[in-house]
């Protein structure tokens, strides 16, 4: 503990300076459109409701899917009337800055993570974003504050695949295509913790090291391997099951080696569609998360080491920046730097 020289802490110095704020610096829409859009902007700090969490902002996410926010994608998908200046960002982490009178096992100065996507009250592109509760958790201590902001989408999306659609068992073979990816390195992890099997397909040299340093039993280079019949010799009776996040020709010849009633899953955005052989079940789906997604995957990641991998993060005031990376080949995740 630092003490200043009036006998105030500085941490106290610190929780006063957030309760007083009453306007923050956010990367803000004033219409929806190309990467010259996002503009940094002076906004009000918003109130949480009786069952948020003002969360002070320190890292988040870029997502993939950012662009279709920033374009008026998700606005239509969800039929919404979208309120301008709109803050982007579905991912978070910082420091409990303010709770609502209905909160329970959240305080004041708690290290939390949240994600919302398309939050009505502003997205995480801020220094400050009202989260429902039931969105919000204290960060697992194997992670940092910078891996918790650009975790929390895609490994739910990771779990809610291997968990529910999947339905993966301890001791099965499981593809996952795109391992060097936001979604497929932390998906690896998760298979691996849940005790599958797994052949990892990542692109590239560096993403054939990422998936071998994070666990998986056998890794191919999607670009220049012969991934089917690396497939078909990891699992010789057929694979039992396969988690796609990036399709094409490679992935669909990689499905060839799913045996009969194999099941294959793949997140809703995921093009062109993956094909599945004759006899295997394949299903696309969204990430629905919920408190008790949220405290299963806290529960897999404080279960042995997990890296969270960010390749790069920006000053908030670079988010168009962050945007154009997007497009280039990257591993893991983006992340802003909003404090």
């Amino acid at each position: 503990m630092h003490w200043v020289s009036d006998g105030v802490t500085l941490s106290l110095l610190m929780s006063l300076q957030r309760s007083t704020a009453t306007t923050m610096r956010a990367a803000a829409l004033d219409k929806f459109g190309g990467v010259e859009t996002i503009q940094m902007k002076t906004l009000p700090v918003p109130e949480p409701g009786p069952d948020e969490v003002l969360l002070r902002v320190e890292s988040a996410g870029v997502g993939v899917w950012d662009p279709y926010e920033r374009e008026g994608e998700f606005a239509k998908m969800f039929a919404t009337e979208p309120r301008f200046p709109y803050v982007l960002g579905s991912d978070g982490a910082g420091t409990v800055a303010a709770v609502g009178e209905k909160v329970r096992g959240l305080k004041e100065g708690d290290l939390a993570y949240a994600l919302a996507l398309a939050n009505p009250k502003g997205g995480f592109y801020a220094e400050y974003a009202a989260v429902k509760a039931e969105n919000v958790s204290p960060i697992p201590k194997k992670l940092t504050v910078e891996q918790a902001g650009a975790m929390p989408s895609d490994a739910l999306t990771a779990l809610r695949g291997l968990d529910e659609l999947l339905q993966l068992k301890s001791g099965e073979s499981l593809l996952v295509f795109g391992a060097g990816g936001g979604i497929g390195h932390l998906a690896v992890q998760l298979a691996k913790r849940m005790g599958a099997r797994v052949l990892a397909v990542a692109s590239g040299d560096d993403g054939v090291a990422l998936a071998k340093r994070l666990g998986a039993d056998a890794v191919v280079n999607g670009r220049k391997d012969d991934v089917q019949a690396a497939a078909r010799a990891f699992a010789p009776g057929g694979l039992d099951a396969a988690l796609v996040t990036a399709g094409g020709e490679t992935a669909d010849r990689a499905l060839q080696a799913v045996r009969k009633n194999g099941r294959v899953a793949y997140p809703n955005g995921v093009m062109p569609p993956p094909k599945a052989p004759p006899g295997a079940k394949i299903q696309s789906y969204d990430m629905e998360p919920t408190p008790g997604q949220i405290e299963k995957l806290n529960r897999l990641i404080e279960s042995g080491p997990f890296e969270v991998h960010v390749a790069r993060t920006f000053p908030l005031d670079k988010a168009a920046e962050a945007h154009r990376e997007l497009d280039k080949h990257f591993l893991g995740k983006l992340a802003l730097r909003p404090q």
